[in-house]
């Protein structure tokens, strides 16, 4: 089938939305705040499995736990446990027998070999993780599991999180109609080379681990790696995906692009809400690079301006400054023709043909005072390379929270 045969409709729900999925989540007293802080999703049935992990080289237990448990089970799980509040990072070896015995136990609850089992973590780097907090927590929500769980796990996986971030979608193929569903978190820290992010993507449809594996790596480069707050990658950052074909609707090969399309429909809001959510953020920022000699040259354009303190304040100010955004591209590190780059905020272009419009700029303060805000970059080296990448303004309140962090 293609994709030009199926109609993706989004509906409410969460990472609980496909069929044979079950989440929950609850308060073990991980958080001082007694907040929900461990999460569980479970497939009624083995599924196969899929993850892209941290490239930071100081990688948290959890990281390692589920890259051993993934290897061991030939790409297969049936369930997720995630808990906020602390990160068990850079906790030594009693750090990663922790995470051993969070996978261990939320495996036995599923009656599931620990293979089957994977963890994540997020919250402060350097504390130790209380594993009876945590096991007994992992009884508790297996206790709590239901279709309707997803909103809870959601909130149990947030720190400094602002809101919850849930989607899911309904895909009806000639074949049959099969649902994506995800949740995330993630706020600051953000720099997903894979950031503080976590995300978990379930489906009904089956799709043997190798596929989904690819899958996940190509939608997760346009949307949790094309997004960003504070240039900051964190030791922690996961993306799991489930498919466990309880829907009846097979994809295999031929179907790898409407795989990516209905994940993408589900990742790319999620990635969006976590830079929408960011800490101390008052706007989102969409940039668009075309211009490049190659959509990596592009995306690495892309990526300079999203990280850049000067590009990031002026939008929080409203100030129109074109001249940040020609001089990040510039120093970019790829080919930049400066008589040939265009810039735009909104629809406003503001400098093209080696020369600026400076006359225009009241019109593109404007449409920095809104909370979406546009950039459309062209780096004038006349290829055809493009990327896209979202972040946020730059904010006093973003000192203020990560300044308080651990006090």
């Amino acid at each position: 089938m293609t994709v030009a045969d199926v109609q993706f409709l989004a509906i409410e729900g969460s990472v609980s939305a496909p069929a044979g999925f079950r989440a929950a989540g609850v308060s073990c007293g991980i958080k001082k705040s007694k907040g929900l802080d461990l999460a569980l999703i479970a497939s009624d049935a083995p599924a196969s499995a899929a993850a892209v992990f941290t490239t930071n080289k100081a990688q948290a237990a959890p990281v390692l736990v589920s890259k051993e448990r993934l290897r061991a089970s030939g790409g297969r799980g049936q369930v997720i446990v995630i808990n906020s509040g602390c990160a068990n990072a850079c906790t030594g070896p009693d750090g990663h027998r922790t995470a051993e015995v969070m996978a261990d136990a939320a495996a036995r609850s599923a009656g599931a070999p620990s293979s089957s089992a994977l963890v994540a973590s997020t919250g402060v780097i350097g504390v130790a993780l209380d594993r009876q907090l945590v096991s007994d927590g992992i009884a508790a929500a297996w206790r709590e599991l239901s279709r309707d769980g997803g909103p809870s796990a959601a909130r149990a996986i947030m720190t400094t999180d602002p809101f919850p971030k849930e989607a899911a979608v309904e895909v009806t193929t000639p074949a049959g109609t099969f649902r994506v569903g995800g949740i995330a978190k993630g706020s600051g820290m953000i720099e997903p080379l894979m950031a503080t992010m976590l995300a978990v993507v379930t489906t009904d449809a089956a799709v043997e681990p190798v596929l989904l594996q690819r899958a996940l790596s190509a939608v997760t480069d346009v949307t949790f790696n094309a997004i960003t707050v504070d240039g900051e990658c964190s030791t922690n950052d996961c993306v799991f995906a489930l498919a466990n074909g309880a829907s009846g609707v097979t994809l295999g090969e031929r179907d790898f692009p409407l795989l990516v399309q209905a994940l993408t429909r589900v990742c790319e809001p999620l990635a969006v809400g976590i830079v929408r959510g960011g800490e101390g953020a008052t706007k989102l920022v969409t940039i668009e690079v075309s211009g490049g000699r190659t959509d990596a040259e592009a995306k690495q354009a892309a990526r300079a301006v999203a990280n850049s303190p000067l590009v990031k304040t002026a939008i929080h100010g409203a100030d129109p400054n074109w001249g940040r955004l020609v001089a990040v591209m510039g120093r970019a590190g790829v080919a930049f023709d400066l008589e040939r780059a265009r810039v735009r905020i909104g629809e406003v272009e503001l400098f093209a043909g080696g020369r600026p419009y400076d006359e225009r700029a009241p019109q593109a303060s404007d449409h920095l005072t809104g909370t979406d805000v546009r950039l459309r970059l062209d780096l004038g080296a006349g290829g055809s390379g493009t990327a896209r990448m979202w972040t946020c303004d730059l904010s006093a309140d973003y000192v203020k929270i990560n300044a308080e962090y651990r006090t």
